[in-house]
């Protein structure tokens, strides 16, 4: 069983990396230690300069110049295709190809425009990624698992394998987007770092020390070496937002039912008490601005049946710019910060990433408190239990198929086997929890308007994503800072800050450590490996606060000059 995995895992590997062009493949790949950093420079000197343009500009200038006839839907897309395979090749980040029907794709968008002098919609001729839980007509989707090589999600012979797309890839289609690649996730999805049977590891682009997150990690690697504009992930955990922030991107984790996910792949299909969202990861605020108000252009609400009738709304986005614009003590944003949640806390070059926004802010004339919360400990502890209702029954099934080995990473979630499943009770007494959390929150947030002197609650929540710039492989212990936000199916948006310094990073002398995680923590960091590393954090708004959040991440990115 062992030989019939593993070469069954290397003839998808090798398949993949054939479908790359001779001339794009490099000879020689540097190790880690001969190049940490492979973006930049790096990469840009296997391109020539027309593909360097392109692939540096962001979705809505790349949108901007094909509308106007200065760049092809085909040369911009054969432009990111070979950016695509060059970082594939550096960091192990795509699970799929198809660029020969991405250029077919684009070429029949270039010949629409040249016949009606016009676009078909907002995405026409831009490159998007998929994380590969999405289905793509004639392209497979393994999720990383080796046993759902050549099915359809495990099932052999299911005539769906060949034709079925999901909901959001229609849409995209309809909007002019030019789908060329799928990226790698890790096997079960359920990690904030990118490992499987199939690829490896997908390694950080930045630093290649250290991880690319996950459970969207290819989407963040590749994104992060600019081999793509923009891309969809999904986030039931920090899927979307772990990735954005471990490469210095911009990200959402939309709140459930805002865009659609009907038809995706998924682990625990059927676990309703925390849902995985889809959502846009992307260079600029403004990228996902555009990825996500063009989805909504599609009416998602008439086929999915849990996405929520709420067009994307002008009013809310600009009242924002009304606010920023205002002279008046209550004319100003407000915000909460939070330093620590009690169970660890951030390693220093995070710490001075929340000591810079909210110095930023304040400077700009906003007022910032500190955020003192009901224990984010209980909302994590449930939203734990709901991983394991099944006792996973769900991922070691998927392993079963084909006696693959499960990573260390997810092993420590999953175990050797399954467990106890989940009594119809414990499930109710779970959700029960939830919503009581929910509703003390809530209160919580709502009696901050007592200290703004706007007149409202907070507009946001400044803390930390990860208590790391990006995990060491093996060394994600702690997911707190992440799972409150999807226990609460609140809004967030992942912002980069800055990069780790090792000359200003360095935990105080004698520091000792207020648990047993921040103990872990505290020995997982060190600044050599750190320094350079990309260092974001996440502004998290209430439920159905997009438009606000994307506005005011927007507008702090460019208070730091991002």
């Amino acid at each position: 069983m062992a030989a019939d995995w593993e070469s069954r895992a290397k003839a998808k590997r090798d398949a993949v990396l054939n479908l790359i062009p001779a001339e794009w493949r490099l000879k020689d790949i540097p190790s880690r230690e001969e190049q940490k950093d492979v973006t930049g420079s790096y990469i840009q000197q296997f391109l020539t300069e027309p593909e360097v343009e392109i692939t540096e500009t962001d979705a809505v200038g790349l949108a901007d110049k094909i509308a106007a006839g200065k760049w092809s839907a085909v040369e911009v897309t054969k432009a990111f295709c070979h950016r695509a395979a060059l970082a594939h090749q550096l960091v192990n980040c795509l699970h799929e190809i198809f660029f020969e029907a991405a250029i077919l794709s684009a070429q029949a968008l270039d010949d629409y425009y040249a016949q009606h002098k016009k676009t078909i919609g907002p995405l026409h001729g831009v490159p998007v990624s998929l994380k590969d839980q999405f289905h793509v007509r004639g392209v497979e989707t393994t999720m990383g698992y080796v046993g759902w090589i050549g099915t359809f999600e495990g099932v052999p012979n299911d005539p769906r394998r060949a034709s079925f797309e999901s909901e959001m890839v229609r849409e995209l289609r309809n909007l002019g987007a030019v789908l060329y690649c799928k990226t790698s996730v890790p096997h079960t999805l359920m990690s904030g770092e990118t490992v499987n049977n199939i690829i490896g590891y997908t390694w950080n682009p930045k630093n290649r020390y250290l991880a690319a997150g996950g459970s969207s990690g290819g989407e963040g690697a590749l994104i992060g070496l600019k081999g793509s504009p923009g891309g969809f992930g999904t986030d039931i955990g920090g899927s979307i937002r772990i990735p954005a922030a471990f490469n210095g991107l911009y990200g959402i984790r939309p709140t459930s039912g805002r865009l659609p996910y009907e038809g995706m792949a998924n682990s625990m299909d059927g676990q309703n008490s925390i849902l995985s969202v889809v959502g846009p990861l992307a260079t600029s605020a403004r990228t996902l601005r555009l990825l996500t108000r063009s989805v909504l252009s599609q009416q998602p609400w008439l086929y999915d049946p849990l996405v929520v009738d709420m067009p994307w709304r002008d009013a809310e986005e600009q009242a924002i710019y009304e606010i920023i614009k205002s002279t008046s003590s209550k004319g100003r944003l407000s915000f909460g910060v939070l330093k620590t949640d009690g169970t660890v806390n951030p390693q220093p070059p995070v710490q001075r990433a929340i000591a810079m926004v909210a110095e930023a802010l304040e400077k700009a004339g906003h007022k910032v408190i500190e955020w003192k919360p009901p224990s984010h400990r209980r909302i994590v502890d449930v939203v734990i239990k709901t991983w394991i209702y099944d006792g996973g029954k769900d991922v070691h099934g998927a392993f079963a198929l084909s006696g693959e080995p499960i990573s260390l990473q997810i092993k420590s979630s999953y175990g050797d086997k399954p467990k106890e499943e989940y009594t119809a009770s414990q499930i109710a007494a779970t959700n029960i929890a939830k919503r009581k959390i929910q509703k003390e929150y809530m209160d919580y947030w709502n009696s901050t308007a007592e200290e703004t002197g706007t007149g409202r609650p907070v507009d946001g929540v400044i803390c930390a994503l990860a208590p790391y710039p990006a995990a060491r492989p093996e060394k994600y212990d702690y997911y707190g800072y992440s799972l409150w936000v999807n226990g609460l199916d609140y809004t967030s948006v992942v912002v980069p800050v800055t990069t780790a310094d090792k000359s200003l990073d360095q935990y105080a002398e004698g520091y000792v450590p207020i648990s047993d995680l921040d103990k872990k923590t505290f020995e997982a960091y060190d600044a050599e490996i750190y320094d350079g590393a990309h260092v974001s954090l996440q502004i998290v708004g209430r439920k159905f606060t997009e438009e606000k959040m994307l506005a005011i991440a927007e507008y702090v990115g460019g208070l730091l000059g991002k």
